[in-house]
């Protein structure tokens, strides 16, 4: 089955009991049972499962060609359920140029529980190898990163990762299992803040996880139950329906990027550009080899935080917003938004300047955005 085939066929398609094409959103927390454990369909409890919510779940299962798919009522809920299957005294790697939420559960949740973290540049192995630790029991990477998009080989991080016996937890946000399939490179866990790209509407928050073998299904659907940061049904659908158009989107927002990139590789304002689709990119052959495209989020530099004030007061078709991967186009600055929990002396290592811009490219006509972008940077 094919991408965007898939996209719509794939996991629990429509309602058996009615022939309703599109799943129902079963509004419900509690199931009657036929005798004590007589469970209908295996539902008792929402918290336990939902069938919208197990819909969901098996599409994005299906999409990332996974053994289990699980969703939670955000990214960081995902992301920290993932953690909560190591005990303490356990030790991760994970990449530096990370999400500003992700290091700071990590060094001021996490580390309360007793597990702790080593940041490093993931996108050089030699960095991942002298990391690991006798107690390390997984390398978290993002590739693209969040924001200056490096990427980080996949399959060769896994590898390092089994030889030590170690599991490697991949968020695959930026790029979304349209384009990128972490598992099938031998990454064991896949997590996504749904919020972005797979909703598309700026309509819900959500997060998702899919693990690749029963063992780890098992420990997972544990923390989702013991600790509650399920997704509701109502969330759940809509993120069936944005899930529908996912490859039809993405290709639009690739479009718009590229056309947004050479725009700017060509505009005396603009000092750096950090796009993996650029072949002068250092990660563009490692992104090449295991993506089957570039994505829509575009970082550059305007050279300080008082010019990219300037133009942001320009912009008509940009929102500033935190988020990203919306039908619309979104611009941030994250040394003073996404990525604010970050120290300052941390940011300036990772280099992510005070005039660092990110954009995340919508559908809008490119006509419109490149007229916006030409008349706010002049």
């Amino acid at each position: 089955m094919q991408p965007k085939t898939k996209l719509i066929h794939g996991g629990v398609f429509g309602d058996e009991t009615t022939g309703a094409v599109s799943t129902p959103i079963y509004q419900v927390s509690s199931y009657k049972q036929d005798g004590v454990g007589g469970l209908r369909q295996g539902y008792e409890y929402s918290r336990t499962s939902n069938p919208t919510r197990h819909a969901l779940e098996e599409l994005i299962k299906d999409i990332e060609n996974g053994h289990a798919g699980f969703a939670f009522g955000s990214g960081m809920a995902a992301i920290s359920s993932v953690m909560m299957m190591f005990g303490a005294g356990s030790h991760i790697v994970l990449t530096d140029d990370v999400y500003g939420g992700t290091y700071r559960v990590m060094t001021k949740v996490m580390n309360r529980l007793g597990i702790t973290s080593t940041f490093v540049d993931t996108s050089k192995l030699d960095n991942v190898v002298a990391a690991i630790q006798d107690n390390t029991k997984a390398v978290f990477i993002e590739t693209p990163t969040n924001p200056l998009l490096k990427v980080t080989d996949i399959e060769a991080v896994s590898n390092v990762a089994k030889e030590h016996g170690l599991l490697t937890i991949v968020d695959n946000t930026f790029t979304t299992p349209y384009w990128q399939t972490p598992l099938d490179h031998g990454a064991d866990i896949v997590v996504h803040s749904a919020t972005k790209y797979i909703g598309g509407h700026s309509d819900v928050v959500a997060g998702l996880v899919v693990v690749n073998s029963a063992a780890l299904a098992e420990e997972i659907h544990f923390v989702q139950n013991s600790v509650g940061a399920v997704l509701g049904p109502q969330d759940s659908w809509l993120l069936i329906r944005g899930l529908r158009t996912l490859g039809i989107r993405m290709e639009e927002h690739e479009v718009n990027a590229k056309e947004i990139v050479k725009f700017l590789e060509n505009h005396k304002g603009v000092s750096t550009i950090h796009y993996p689709g650029i072949k002068s990119h250092p990660g563009h052959q490692i992104a090449n080899k295991q993506s089957r495209g570039f994505g829509g989020i575009i970082s550059f530099d305007v050279g300080s935080g008082e010019k990219a004030d300037q133009v942001l007061k320009k912009l008509r078709y940009f929102t500033l917003a935190e988020s990203l991967g919306a039908v619309e186009s979104l611009i941030s600055v994250p040394a003073r938004m996404t990525h604010a929990s970050i120290p300052q002396e941390r940011r300036a290592e990772l280099g992510i300047t005070d005039g660092l811009v990110r954009i995340s490219v919508g559908i809008e006509d490119i006509k419109d955005l490149l007229e916006d972008l030409e008349q706010a940077l002049a």
